[in-house]
Order: C-alpha cells, then sequence, then structure tokens
C-alpha cells in the first residue's frame, strides 16, 4: 500500500517569533483538506486575534475557537485574556474557551500542596519532553474545546506553543476528558525541533 506525502516544517527554535508562519500553515492545511475547525490557544487573545484577522484577510470561512487559561491561573480571581480581544471576539461571534486546563487542573494544586506529582501531570511531561510544549498545549485545547461543546467530534487543526505565541500546529481528531486516550494526532503541520 502507498503511503500519503504530506509537508512538515520544523522550526529551528521554539517561540512566539514563529506565530504567524504557523497560522498561515495551519490556515493553508484546513482550506486544502477541508477541515473547517481552527482550535488556536490563545493566553491574552493575541494569537486568536491574529488567527482572525488572517481568516478574514484571506476570505476564508473557518471555524474559529480560541482557549485560553481559566479564571485564577495567573492570579486569583483574574482572567489573562485582554477585554479589547474578548470584545473582538464577541462582536464576531468567535467561541472562547475559558475553563481549567485537562493536563493539570485539580492534580497540580495537589501536587503542589502536597509534593509529588499525578498521573494526569506525567501525561503532560511525556507530551512536553516527547513533542514539545506546543503539541501537548494542541492536545490540551482541542480536548478543551471538545468538553465545551464548540468543535465537532471530527478532525480540527490545533495551533499552540509556550507562553505567548504559538509554534506548533497539527491536524487532531479530538475526544473527550473522559475518553482523553481516544484522541488522536492524524498529522504534524509544524513544530520547532528545540524541545
Amino acid at each position: 500500500m502507498k503511503g500519503i506525502k504530506k509537508e512538515i516544517t520544523y522550526f529551528e527554535k521554539a517561540g512566539r517569533h514563529n506565530t504567524d508562519e504557523v497560522l498561515r500553515l495551519a490556515i493553508e492545511r484546513a482550506v486544502k483538506e477541508n477541515i473547517d475547525y481552527l482550535v488556536v490557544a490563545s493566553t491574552t487573545g493575541e494569537v486568536g486575534y491574529k488567527a482572525a484577522r488572517l481568516l478574514e484577510e484571506q476570505k476564508h470561512d473557518l471555524h474559529l475557537v480560541v482557549v485560553t487559561h481559566h479564571a485564577g491561573y495567573a492570579e486569583p480571581g483574574r482572567i489573562q485574556l485582554k477585554e479589547e480581544y474578548r470584545q473582538f471576539f464577541n462582536k464576531r461571534e468567535i467561541p472562547v474557551v475559558i475553563q481549567s486546563h485537562i493536563l493539570a487542573g485539580l492534580e497540580r494544586s495537589i501536587s503542589r500542596k502536597l509534593g509529588g506529582g499525578s498521573r494526569t501531570e506525567a501525561i503532560a511531561e511525556a507530551l512536553r519532553s516527547l513533542f514539545g510544549h506546543g503539541l501537548k498545549v494542541c492536545v490540551e485545547i482541542t480536548v478543551m474545546a471538545a468538553d465545551a461543546g464548540v468543535i465537532p467530534y471530527r478532525d480540527v487543526v490545533a495551533v499552540g506553543g509556550k507562553g505567548r505565541g504559538a509554534d506548533t500546529a497539527v491536524i487532531i481528531h479530538p475526544a473527550h476528558m473522559n475518553n482523553f486516550f481516544d484522541i488522536t494526532i492524524r498529522e504534524v503541520i509544524a513544530m520547532p525541533r528545540e524541545k
């Protein structure tokens, strides 16, 4: 049986300087593969904003979903999503998912308080160590978006990174948190070589 050849872009270094190229590549692949959902990790909303603007400029009708940190992630009671971006997304009816990280959540609180590590944190660390932080984020935001009911249960393109910006994009078949191991990374579109 013949294999399928697909192009993967590898960046020498991880980081936000790859954001524009990752978004361009993610949108290009989604359009080419007839995938109609783009799920983007965006702490402050900036990456989500860039994705929305790029979709508007290129006149693509992909459904954009923005996933951000839960309230209290950086400091108690505070949401890191900037109000200007929240308003921008609201005007365009772009769903914004604000919820606990499925690969940390309550178990991180326990390990911080009592020490040690949890099975959930071990999964997160395995993904980070083997494939990089951005791929771990892509997996996590896809599950979060599926659990929020804002993406269909079929292939989507997910974009993630570490801290600010994005450096990884994948085609991924979602799963819900209660069926986490059913998630499937179908294709890597772009990722850094540096972990």
